[in-house]
């Protein structure tokens, strides 16, 4: 089963199980991959999944960016808000990299392309998201190379 079709199934069961969370969260994911299809000039059409993955790592960011900032003008409510629906949105994402996958991950690509200097932290970075797109932060994997490329 596709992820697009996923969705749509997620979607019927969180209505007749009245979940407003889910329910809310998936009609977003909707709607957003509704947007997504009118850009590409494809509407009535499907996405395939690395498409749908595109659109669901976007809307997962949009709720981390809106987590962080609710966090800083002292709305915990809202962040709580943010981070239920973040929550679901992750469940339609792959497992993400351990710390161990990681390192290991840069390690292999840093000799794999040759990197030696901060400079070349963007062929390792581009190498690492082509490959495993939606299993990393790419935040996380930024620091991550900047720490291994910078000379101590």
């Amino acid at each position: 089963m596709s992820l697009f079709e996923q969705i749509d199934k997620d979607y019927v069961q969180a209505y007749k199980a009245k979940d407003a969370v889910r329910l809310s969260v998936l009609r977003l994911l909707k709607t957003a991959v509704k947007n997504r299809l009118v850009e590409l000039r494809r509407p009535g059409g499907t996405l395939n999944d690395e498409e749908m993955l595109d659109v669901i790592i976007k809307e997962g960011k949009q709720r981390q960016d809106s987590i962080e900032q609710y966090t800083a003008a002292n709305r915990p409510d809202l962040a709580q808000k943010e981070a239920e629906e973040l929550a679901v949105i992750q469940g339609y994402l792959p497992q993400p990299l351990s710390a161990e996958e990681l390192d290991r991950l840069i390690g292999e690509t840093i000799a794999a392309v040759g990197a030696s200097t901060p400079r070349d932290m963007g062929k390792v970075i581009s190498a690492i998201m082509a490959t495993h797109k939606g299993r990393v932060d790419g935040k996380q994997l930024s620091e991550a190379v900047k720490q291994r490329l910078t000379p101590q």
